[in-house]
């Protein structure tokens, strides 16, 4: 699959995995909005960047938390920071979901771990971000 199948595919898990948790999802008409999606938790109402995790090394994920475009042939990155309030991470590898506020993300990319030799305060452990249909 090319990157906008494989985006296409963690946002359609995204909007299956909150309507089966109970939220309301909308999804904004067109594509130039910072978010992907509004998940309405009855009482607030939140924008969500949808990403998908891939293996960076042994028990750590890694995703992106910028957006990377090319504009009449000049590279671009942006960052999400003023536009969402949250990222919702899929690993496709067994269908886990991560819920990370944005201002808990790191620039860049972000790196989840799942075990470490150490424990070390800057690490990102994914149990602390995984997502089991509450939003925090």
């Amino acid at each position: 699959m090319n990157s906008k199948d494989v985006g296409d595919a963690t946002e359609a898990a995204v909007i299956s995995r909150l309507i089966s948790a109970g939220y309301s999802v909308s999804i904004p008409f067109d594509d130039n909005d910072g978010y992907d999606l509004i998940v309405d938790d009855g009482t607030d109402l939140h924008r969500l960047q949808c990403k998908t995790a891939w293996w960076n090394k042994e028990r750590t994920i890694r995703f992106n938390t910028h957006s990377q475009t090319t504009d009449d042939g000049e590279y671009r990155e942006r960052t999400y920071r003023d536009e969402i309030d949250a990222f919702l991470v899929r690993h496709p590898d067994g269908d886990r979901f991560y819920w990370v506020d944005v201002g808990a993300a790191t620039e860049g990319k972000m790196e989840l771990r799942h075990d470490a030799a150490i424990d070390h305060p800057s690490i990102n452990w994914a149990d602390e971000y995984e997502f089991d249909g509450t939003i925090p």
